[in-house]
């Protein structure tokens, strides 16, 4: 994908067509402006602590407020070893825990502004197969997150 052209952040922006219409409901109404960050150089065992602290599935990376990538809950169980914690837990196993945000999370962001439409941002979460949308400013600015959570929420109400 094309790197956007303010700044070599990794997340795809949306066309203004993909932007509010008068009437319908936007992200900004759904979304969550508290979100959970870690540096690039952040340790997998510094975000294994905050899954565990903030009971989510997704935690974004940054440097300053620019978004650069995100890793899962999911991601996080596959870089680190299956034996920390256990008995049989042996000095390589906790080395998995010394890697970095940056090695593991995912660069190929599919991202939302504030006034992308719910509607919008619920074709994304299914066309791309991802279950949550970081909500970013048109500077790559990190804003919040929207998950499908959310969306289902909106729909029901």
């Amino acid at each position: 994908m094309a790197q956007p052209a303010f700044d070599q952040s990794p997340h795809m922006p949306l066309s203004g067509a993909l932007t509010e219409t008068i009437g319908e409901p936007t992200i900004r109404a759904i979304m969550s402006r508290r979100t959970v960050t870690v540096t690039m150089d952040d340790s997998l065992a510094r975000a294994r602590e905050l899954f565990t602290e903030h009971h989510f599935h997704h935690l974004l990376v940054v440097q300053g407020k620019i978004l650069f990538g995100i890793i899962s809950d999911r991601d996080l169980l596959k870089a680190v070893s299956p034996n920390i914690g256990t008995l049989s837990e042996t000095d390589r196993d906790r080395a998995t825990l010394n890697k970095r945000a940056h090695q593991i999370m995912s660069r190929n962001l599919i991202t939302v502004t504030a006034d992308t439409t719910v509607e919008v941002g619920a074709r994304l979460l299914l066309e791309h197969r991802v279950s949550c949308l970081p909500v970013v400013a048109a500077d790559g600015a990190l804003e919040g997150i929207v998950t499908w959570r959310d969306l289902l929420r909106a729909y029901l109400h």
